[in-house]
Parts: C-alpha cells; structure tokens; sequence
C-alpha cells in the first residue's frame, strides 16, 4: 500500500543592519550577488531550512534547533548539510513535489527562480517540475513586508518506496 505525507516548514531570517558586515546571501544553496545578508549561526537560507523543517515534520526528527546548532559550533554553517540530514531520516519515503512561498521586499526572487528551483531539484534528488516556488510582496503589512526580512513556507509531499 502507498502511503503518502505531507510536511509544513517555515522559517524567517532579519537582514544585518550593519551594510559592512559581509556574508554571503543564499537562498536555496544559490549565492545571490547582493549586499543583503540575513542574520543567523549558519548561513541563514531561509529556503533550506524551512525544507529542513518540512522533512522533520514528517520524520518526527528535528534537526533545525539542537543538531544544526551543534554543527554551527564546529564551523559547519552551510544549511545544506543541515538537509542532508533530514534527508538521511526520511529512509522508506521519496520525495514527489516541494512548494515553497517566499515573503520579501528584497531581493527580487523572480530573476532567480530558475537557478533556485534547479538547486533544490539536485539537492533533493527529484525534477526540476517537482519544485514550485512563489513570491511575494507583503505588502508591508508584517516586518517582513516592510522589508526587515525574508520569511519562507514550504510544503513537502512524501510517497512510500
């Protein structure tokens, strides 16, 4: 018998006030060429982590919290070796399709949908069709919406092996 999941992540990241402090901005393992950067132990991808977070929802095992934070402490900041983590727990279930909605005032994600998507494919192990990513605006009405932040949600369905 088939059994399918579905797992809900989020996650939200401030910039740096500070325009000096120079730290690469990623977003789904892509480097955008920005004088953004978000704040945080790791490399702040709103995007991997909230995948991360989707997956222990279905796995039960949280990685986002305790494990990340340990190997931020070992100098291991890059998130998508956070999700390879929670990949290793998801054993009997591949992943069919992943919906992600970002919130954001800055950068502007559509000119980087395509590389965005083709990264989180490889990362993932699944096609380039099974990754859907939106963005919005927010129209100011939060502190991301004025611009303060990115927030991500995503949506990951599971099938049994």
């Amino acid at each position: 018998m088939v059994k399918i999941k579905t797992g809900l992540g989020l996650d939200s990241h401030r910039f740096h006030e500070d325009p000096s402090i120079e730290k690469p901005f990623v977003l789904g393992g892509v480097h955008f060429e920005s004088d953004l950067s978000l704040k945080g132990n790791s490399d702040a991808d709103v995007i991997l982590h909230a995948i991360t977070d989707a997956i222990s929802s279905i796995t039960g095992n949280t990685i986002i919290g305790a494990k990340a934070d340990e190997l931020c402490q070992q100098g291991i900041t890059d998130s998508r070796e956070y999700l390879k983590l929670a990949l290793a727990d998801l054993e009997e279930f591949t992943i069919s399709h992943v919906a992600i909605a970002l919130e954001c005032q800055q950068p502007k994600i559509d000119p980087m949908v395509e590389p965005m998507r083709i990264s989180i494919a490889e990362l993932l192990g699944i096609a380039f069709s099974d990754v859907g990513i939106t963005a919005t605006s927010g129209e100011a009405l939060s502190d991301v919406g004025r611009g303060l932040g990115i927030h991500c949600t995503v949506i990951l369905t599971v099938v049994s092996k």
